[in-house]
């Protein structure tokens, strides 16, 4: 079984850097592979492929493998903090929260500094405690209703309320601001410039360090509460410490790509079925891989020559029909 899973992250590994490589290479101008490693070796190569290579095309992959990664972690947390298979940000309004927290920074142009609104910090900041809050209420109704459909359906009444919001901010916006909003909804992967690099990267890790540090305790939840009071582990202390990294993962991504949908939700079961296990030892990084080559995957399908597609459309074309088996599976 030890080889067996050592071959699996193996395959994983090389398979999720084939995948940055195609995508480095794959646009409306093709780089060659043997381009590329020039590039990066620094011997010399084409200045305009150059520059598509080092200041488009490298942040945005970097982006999807970040993207995949957090979302995918985010997902299995939610599903493990919950025991719900079908648990992840989008479907229980956390992102939906993180985008009311940059519709608010970004309608707010007319009120707010221009410097405060276009810098990173502010767009992550404000996605990160709009995720929070959603995320606080859902665990705090959790106590409460211990059903799973229908803490499911709570969570998409506070997405629904948080969609409510924006669209009452929609009405009382100008019209640029409006548009810049609707074109964040879309999702994408390129608007994170290596600026935006420095701010994004260092909450991802964090986020990620977090959830490595949580898991044997995500490992006690699985077993249910009391079994994991019985090992120690303060529920009250682990549950604060997931929302905290869901809001970071979940936060961070949204605020610079838009929201990403079903990633959170399908990834992790993908992960599941690759190597039958339910211990985070080895679904964390199982999740990291397959979450960074789906978004690698999705991210060279939006190129298609004379067109870019929209992340969140190709993304749900992968994830939807995931969660359709999902529930025809569990019945």
């Amino acid at each position: 079984m030890k080889s067996r899973t050592f071959i699996l992250f193996l395959t994983l590994f090389f398979l999720t850097i084939g995948l940055f490589l195609a995508d480095l290479a794959w646009g409306s101008i093709h780089i060659s592979v043997r381009e590329i490693l020039s590039v990066f070796l620094g011997k010399g190569a084409n200045g305009i492929n150059s520059e598509i290579l080092l200041n488009f095309r490298l942040p945005k992959a970097i982006t999807a493998i970040l993207a995949g990664a957090s979302l995918s972690v985010a997902g299995l947390m939610m599903q493990t903090l919950f025991r719900n298979s079908l648990a992840d940000p989008y479907i229980l309004g956390v992102s939906s929260g993180a985008s009311l927290g940059v519709a608010l920074v970004m309608m707010a142009a007319t009120f707010l500094p221009i410097a405060f609104v276009s810098s990173g910090w502010a767009l992550i900041v404000a996605a990160i405690i709009g995720a929070s809050v959603v995320l606080v209420l859902v665990v705090g109704v959790s106590f409460k209703v211990h059903n799973a459909v229908s803490l499911l359906i709570v969570g998409l009444m506070f997405g629904t309320i948080a969609g409510s919001l924006v669209s009452v901010l929609q009405n009382f916006s100008n019209p640029d601001a409006i548009k810049l909003f609707i074109m964040w909804t879309f999702g994408s992967l390129s608007a994170v410039t290596w600026n935006y690099m420095l701010v994004l990267l260092p909450v991802v890790v964090i986020g990620l360090g977090m959830a490595f540090f949580l898991q044997k305790r995500l490992d006690g939840l699985l077993l249910g509460e009391n079994y994991a009071r019985g090992l120690g582990i303060s529920i009250v202390r682990t549950r604060f410490m997931i929302v905290v990294a869901t809001g970071l993962l979940a936060g961070g991504i949204t605020a610079f790509t838009g929201p990403i949908a079903f990633v959170g939700v399908a990834i992790p079961h993908i992960a599941r079925g690759l190597f039958h296990t339910a211990s985070h030892k080895i679904l964390l990084p199982a999740t990291i891989l397959c979450g960074a080559s789906l978004l690698l995957v999705c991210d060279i399908i939006t190129q298609i020559p004379t067109y870019t597609l929209p992340i969140n459309t190709v993304s749900a074309l992968f994830g939807a029909p995931i969660i359709i088996w999902i529930i025809i599976k569990k019945r």
